[in-house]
């Protein structure tokens, strides 16, 4: 699988194999990403950033993400339920990249409201912002490791709007990272003026992601990762 995703990159880059290299603050690390469909790579064969963050920087990835999936929710696909599973908490990561699911609010999952608690068991899942606050308290406890939450370009929408305001607010009880990608100007710019890089609204193509998505994320991580040392 790891030569497909290989293969696939160096078309998109149209580059050698020599383009590939280890690079200071990346190689290595342990990054888990959870998430749905701009996470998975719907568009583009199950291929993401997360891949070209893989074969180009170096980095051990671990993605864990579904389509079609929400944050919140008891049902054993959503985020919050996928966290919890077995394999990952054996693990050690150096960062949770966790995406702003665009589906909570297609799925009507109520959106909740911020809790002054801290402990993971205070939250209520079964709402976006509950789902939210349980997994960035879980992940705390469970690998001690910074948070990036990121936003995903897509049309406008008033539910995502506001969860977008909301994570800003997390931000500020939590001390987690962002990447606002729905936010990023250069990032939407780019969009108006070349069609191919999304297969729709919300989602890239593989040169969407390695054009739009990855340089976002390199330089985010390496910033992250660098208040670390």
């Amino acid at each position: 699988m790891l030569m497909i995703y290989e293969k696939a990159i160096k078309v998109v880059l149209n580059r050698t194999p020599n383009f590939f290299k280890r690079e200071d603050g990346l190689t290595d690390k342990n990054i888990l990403f959870l998430g749905s469909s701009i996470t998975y790579g719907a568009a583009s064969h199950g291929i993401s950033f997360v891949e070209f963050l893989n074969i180009e920087s170096h980095m051990n990835t671990t993605k864990e993400a579904i389509s079609g999936t929400s944050l919140a929710g008891t049902e054993k696909n959503s985020y919050v339920q996928r966290i919890k599973k077995e394999k990952l908490s054996k693990n050690k990561f150096d960062l949770l990249i966790c995406q702003l699911s665009t589906n909570d609010g297609r799925l009507n999952k109520s959106v909740g409201e911020i809790k002054k608690a801290y402990d993971h068991n205070a939250f209520n899942v079964e709402t976006t912002i509950g789902a939210m606050e349980y997994i960035i308290s879980y992940a705390k406890l469970t690998w001690d490791t910074p948070i990036l939450f990121y936003t995903c370009i897509r049309k406008a929408d008033p539910y995502y709007e506001f969860l977008v305001y909301n994570l800003y607010k997390l931000k500020e009880k939590w001390d987690i990272e962002i990447l606002d990608v729905w936010g990023n100007q250069w990032a939407n710019e780019q969009i108006k003026y070349d069609n191919t890089l999304f297969a729709d609204d919300a989602h890239p193509t593989l040169k969407g992601y390695r054009y739009i998505y990855t340089p976002l994320f390199k330089e985010k991580i390496k910033n992250i990762l660098s208040k670390e040392i």
